[in-house]
């Protein structure tokens, strides 16, 4: 089956940047959110992120009249029937997964494929509320999406050989990035290994033993990070870092991945990162460290 138009199910950070960056390699995008303001929102936030790249002479304003061009916006999971693959980016809560699956698998007929985003979550038991379970697959995008050129694919208990092909072909030779093979395990492999380090950092800033300044700045300049393990954790979000620490401590019961109470902490108070403007750094509307 040819990979013509992919249906994004959620209109949040991830969303954004999944519609973003399949509209720029020049497939139809389809994404829906709740309703009609949060999916209009969800397309100013991709044309203000596209505004940036043309301040940065990144883009230019032709480009981004294509991928605009390429990105339809609707409040009606019906019109996903339409999709040749949908992918769900909404946010890590299993039994809200399940719900869209659900639907999905009763809107989309068999060939479609149906992809999850989740970072953390069991694929397999997102399937399981499907008739159709063979067609299921995590296909896990990093953020900064347009940026980084990695995608894990996570086959299920379930899932075919068929379904993993042509996830890889659609990863590999239509999008261009690069897919890495998983068998499902709690955290797969990138935010198993990244939220163990962040979840380290905050030991080690709880305990006194750096500023966080200072300990961004060890990791960054020393390892040759992008960010530092806590400016990357007020990027990811401190509530879905908690959510996906959370979920591997209750899957292993291993220590390591108990959320720092530190992190607890800053989420109780509001202080999401980026997304709410303070974390363990501060940040404007676009995002910026200030």
């Amino acid at each position: 089956m040819t990979i013509k138009t992919v249906g994004v199910v959620g209109g949040g950070t991830m969303g954004q940047g999944i519609a973003e960056m399949l509209a720029a390699r020049g497939l139809e995008v389809l994404l829906a959110e709740k309703t009609t303001d949060k999916a209009d929102h969800a397309l100013e936030m991709i044309t203000v992120g596209l505004d940036k790249q043309i301040e940065r002479w990144a883009l230019t304003i032709a480009e981004k009249k294509q991928i605009l061009a390429k990105i339809k916006v609707t409040d009606s999971l019906q019109d996903m029937a339409s999709c040749d693959m949908v992918i769900e980016t909404i946010s890590e809560d299993l039994n809200a997964k399940k719900h869209i699956f659900f639907q999905l698998n009763l809107i989309c007929p068999p060939p479609v494929i149906l992809a999850s985003n989740t970072s953390t979550l069991s694929v397999t038991e997102i399937a399981a509320v499907t008739t159709n379970p063979e067609r299921i697959i995590g296909l896990h995008f990093l953020h900064p999406v347009a940026k980084i050129d990695l995608v894990e694919i996570i086959r299920a208990m379930k899932t075919t050989d068929e379904t993993y092909e042509q996830t890889r072909k659609f990863v590999d030779e239509l999008i261009q990035k690069k897919s890495i093979k998983v068998n499902e395990s709690p955290g797969f492999i990138t935010t198993r290994l990244i939220c163990t380090l962040i979840n380290e950092a905050l030991h080690t800033l709880s305990e006194g033993v750096a500023s966080a300044e200072d300990i961004d700045s060890a990791m960054r300049i020393g390892y040759d990070f992008r960010y530092g393990p806590l400016e990357m954790c007020d990027r990811f979000g401190l509530d879905s870092v908690q959510a996906a620490l959370e979920g591997m401590f209750r899957e292993y019961g291993d220590i390591k991945y108990r959320p720092s109470f530190l992190l607890k902490q800053m989420v109780r108070a509001g202080h999401l990162g980026v997304k709410s403007g303070e974390g363990f750094f501060r940040y404007d509307k676009d995002g910026d460290r200030l």
